[in-house]
C-alpha cells in the first residue's frame, strides 16, 4: 500500500465484523502473518506467476486461512489452512469479493459484498469472479476449503476466491470427501490435529463458465502431519466427472501433476522421517472413504447424499412437499392465489424499498465518512508538513553554524599566512640593507648642514663669476676703445707734425 491513507486505514481497521481479505505485496517472500498455516511457515515453492495474488484471508482482525488466487481463470489456485473438527450447525451464505484485486489502488482492505463493492471498486470483475458470473449456470460456488471445516467462524470461507465451478452432485461428493478424510483417516492419526496442515486446490481446464471463470480440470488435497515422531504426508486428487473417485498418491506423484511442478511441502513434509505405519492405516481409511462413495454412486437415486444432506438443508430453503388436492382446495387456491402474489408483490416492493434505503443510507454514510476521512488526512497531512519544514529548519541550524565557523577559522588561517609571509620576506632582507634603512635618517640630518653650506657656496660663487664676467667685459671694452682712440690720436699727431 505503499503511500497508503493512514487515516482511511484507521478508520477501515476498526469497521468490526466485516470479513478482511489482505492482499500480500510482491516483495513478500510469503503470506505475511498467514505463513502459520503452512508447514514450517514455508509457502508451496515453484508457484510464482504473474497472474497469482497471494491473500491472507481474515475474519474479525484474525487470520483464517490463506489463498493464492489466479486473476487469469478467476479461480484459487490453492487454500492452505489449519486442520479444525467440523463444527456442527449451518452457515450463512454471505458471498463476497476482494476489492484490491480489481483496484490494487484502492484502501479497502475488507471483503465486501458485490452490490456494495459496485460504487466502490473501480473495475469490478475485471481479475476476480463475481456472483452474477454463476447466475443461469450448472455450475455453483465450491468452496476449495469448505465451511465444514471451519469449526470457530464458517462465514470466512464464504469469498468467492475461495470459490471454483462445481456442479452440485461434485460439490457435495467433495464435501462429503473432505469431511470424511478429515474427520475419519487424517485427524485420528495425527494427535488432536494440532499439527495437521492442509493444502486444497484446484487445476484449471480448458472450459469456462460464460467465458470468464475457468472450470477446473481436478481438484486435489495435499496434508502434512508434524506430530514430533511419527508424521507423514498424503495427496489425494479427485476429477470432476460425475463417476471418478477420489484418488490417493504421494505427494510427490501429485507436485508432478501440478502446473509448474511446485514443492507443496518444505523437505516433503519430514522426509525420510515419515511414519509408514500410520500412512498405512490412513489408506486403509482412505479405502473405506472410497469404498463409501461408490456405494452412494451405485444407488439410483437421484436425491442428495446422505452425507451433504444435512449441509445442503442448512443453505437452501426448504422445499414443500406436494399433496393431493380437492376440488373446493383447488378453486379456493385459484380465488386465493391472485390475493397471493398482491400480497408477495407488496412484501417485494417493500423489502427492496428498505433495501434501496439503506443502500442509499450506507451511500450517504460513507460519502460523509470519506469527507470526513479526506479533511482528516489533508489536516494531518497539513500538520505533518508543517512540523517537516520546521524540522528541517532546526536540523539546518547547526549545519549553518559550522559553516560560518569554517569559514571565520578559513579567514584567521589566511590573515596568519599573510603574517608569516610577511615575517619571511623580511627576514629574507640582507642586514646592511636593514643597516642602511635604519641609518639613513641620521646621515640625512647630517648632511642637511653641508648641503645648504655648499649650496650657499655654490651661490655665492655664481654671484662673483657674474660680477667678474661683467667688469671683465668692461675692462676689455675699455681696453680696446682705448686703442681705438689711442691709433686715431698717433695717426692724427704724426700728420700734424709732417705740416709743420
Amino acid at each position: 500500500m505503499g503511500t497508503a491513507r493512514w487515516f482511511a486505514l484507521g478508520s477501515l481497521l476498526a469497521l468490526a465484523g466485516l470479513l478482511e481479505g489482505r492482499l500480500v505485496g510482491e516483495e513478500e517472500a510469503g503470506f505475511g502473518e498467514c505463513d502459520k498455516f503452512f508447514y514450517a511457515e514455508t509457502p508451496p515453492a515453484g508457484l510464482a506467476a504473474d497472474s497469482h495474488v497471494k491473500i491472507c484471508q481474515r475474519f474479525q482482525g484474525s487470520e483464517r486461512f490463506a489463498t493464492l488466487y489466479n486473476t487469469r481463470d478467476r479461480i484459487p489456485v490453492f487454500s492452505a489452512f489449519r486442520s479444525a473438527r467440523p463444527a456442527p450447525g449451518s452457515a450463512e451464505q454471505r458471498w463476497l469479493v476482494e476489492p484490491q484485486i480489481d483496484d490494487p489502488h484502492s484502501s479497502l482492505e475488507e471483503v465486501m459484498n458485490e452490490a456494495e463493492a459496485i460504487t466502490s471498486v473501480n473495475n469490478l470483475g475485471s481479475k476476480q469472479a463475481l456472483n452474477t458470473d454463476y447466475l443461469d449456470s450448472v455450475y455453483q460456488r465450491g468452496q476449495l476449503y469448505p465451511f465444514t471445516l471451519s469449526s470457530d467462524l464458517q462465514m470466512a470461507t464464504f469469498t468467492l476466491t475461495n470459490s471454483v465451478p462445481m456442479t452440485q452432485s461434485f460439490q457435495e461428493r467433495w464435501y462429503m470427501n473432505l469431511n470424511s478424510l478429515v474427520d475419519q483417516a487424517l485427524i485420528p492419526h495425527c494427535g488432536n490435529g494440532e499439527d495437521l496442515y492442509i493444502i486444497t486446490g484446484a487445476v484449471p481446464s480448458g472450459s469456462k463458465v460464460k467465458d470468464k471463470v475457468t472450470i477446473p480440470e481436478f481438484v486435489w488435497l495435499a496434508a502434512c502431519c508434524a506430530a514430533p515422531g511419527g508424521g507423514w504426508a498424503m495427496g489425494f486428487v479427485k476429477h470432476t466427472g460425475d463417476s471418478d473417485i477420489i484418488e490417493d498418491v504421494m505427494v510427490k506423484d501429485l507436485e508432478k501433476l501440478l502446473p509448474f511442478n511446485p514443492q507443496l511441502f518444505q523437505n516433503n513434509c519430514g522426509g525420510t522421517e515419515q511414519d509408514t505405519e500410520k500412512m498405512k492405516k490412513i489408506l486403509e481409511m482412505v479405502n473405506q472413504v472410497q469404498d463409501e462413495e461408490r456405494m452412494v454412486q451405485s444407488q439410483e437415486s437421484s436425491s442428495p447424499l446422505p452425507s451433504t444432506k444435512s449441509k445442503r438443508s442448512a443453505l437452501l430453503p426448504p422445499e414443500t412437499p406436494e399433496g393431493s388436492s380437492s376440488f373446493l382446495g383447488k378453486l379456493i387456491g385459484f380465488i386465493a392465489t391472485p390475493f397471493i402474489m398482491f400480497f408477495q408483490l407488496i412484501y417485494y416492493l417493500v423489502v427492496e424499498i428498505l433495501k434501496n434505503t439503506v443502500y442509499f443510507l450506507w451511500f450517504v454514510t460513507k460519502q460523509v465518512v470519506d469527507g470526513i476521512e479526506s479533511c482528516l488526512y489533508s489536516l494531518g497531512s497539513a500538520i505533518i508538513s508543517y512540523f517537516l519544514a520546521i524540522g528541517e529548519e532546526l536540523v539546518s541550524i547547526p549545519w549553518k553554524v559550522l559553516k560560518v565557523l569554517v569559514k571565520v577559522i578559513r579567514a584567521i588561517l589566511r590573515i596568519l599566512c599573510c603574517l608569516l609571509k610577511t615575517v619571511c620576506r623580511v627576514l629574507s632582507i640582507p642586514l646592511r640593507v636593514l643597516m642602511d634603512i635604519a641609518t639613513f635618517p641620521v646621515y640625512t640630518v647630517g648632511a642637511f648642514p653641508v648641503v645648504c653650506k655648499d649650496i650657499a657656496m655654490g651661490i655665492g660663487g655664481t654671484i662673483a663669476l657674474l660680477f667678474e664676467t661683467a667688469f671683465g667685459t668692461m675692462g676689455g671694452l675699455f681696453q680696446v676703445v682705448f686703442s681705438v682712440f689711442k691709433r686715431i690720436g698717433y695717426k692724427v699727431t704724426f700728420d700734424n707734425s709732417g705740416e709743420l
